[in-house]
């Protein structure tokens, strides 16, 4: 059976965050039902070295010309704020879940504090041990992201138990049809 592809006109780059998402993660599982989905792979997952998650990130962007779809978690949203604000060009939008605190990675400064080049959405937890719902609030505001309160779920990672995770999914679908109706910058 031939699977069709979810949004053809961009590419949607997932981007895990430290020690990668495993097999149970709601990243791996849209991956594996969407196999067209392009995963970054870092050199080290066990490293929090924005430049060298960024560098990455810029690298599997420029194999494909069609605009770029982020859907990053934890670290990995850190290192999807760094490309998109050093590289705005060919970017779609952004779905960015559970940001870790860029404060905690000592990376608060090198991070842009203004609104993004694209639609975003930042989801957030209540409870979230990576970064307290408050501080999720306010990079969302600085971002300029649609914000989203998941309520209490942990890191929304495996962990949270929520499988193919819908609400995300409902979350992805939202940003496209945002990110289909903006014009992108291509400069």
């Amino acid at each position: 059976m031939m699977v069709q592809e979810l949004y053809p006109q961009f590419q949607v780059i997932l981007v895990p965050g430290l020690h990668n998402s495993s097999s149970d993660h709601w990243q791996s599982l849209w991956h594996a039902s969407h196999p067209e989905f392009v995963r970054v792979e870092q050199d080290d997952w066990g490293s929090a070295d924005l430049p060298a998650w960024t560098a990455r990130l810029d690298q599997v962007r420029a194999r494909d010309a069609r605009p770029a779809l982020f859907v990053a978690h934890s670290f990995g949203c850190l290192a999807t704020v760094a490309s998109i604000h050093a590289h705005p060009h060919g970017v779609a939008g952004a779905l960015l879940v559970a940001p870790a605190d860029p404060h905690k990675f000592a990376v608060e400064a090198v991070l842009p504090h203004g609104v993004l080049a694209a639609p975003s959405t930042l989801i957030s937890s209540r409870d979230d041990p990576w970064m307290q719902a408050g501080v999720a609030a306010l990079w969302a505001r600085r971002w300029g992201c649609h914000w989203i309160d998941a309520g209490a779920v942990g890191h929304i990672n495996a962990a949270s138990q929520l499988g193919d995770w819908p609400a995300g999914r409902a979350a992805l679908q939202e940003l496209y049809e945002r990110a289909h109706l903006q014009p992108l910058t291509m400069v």
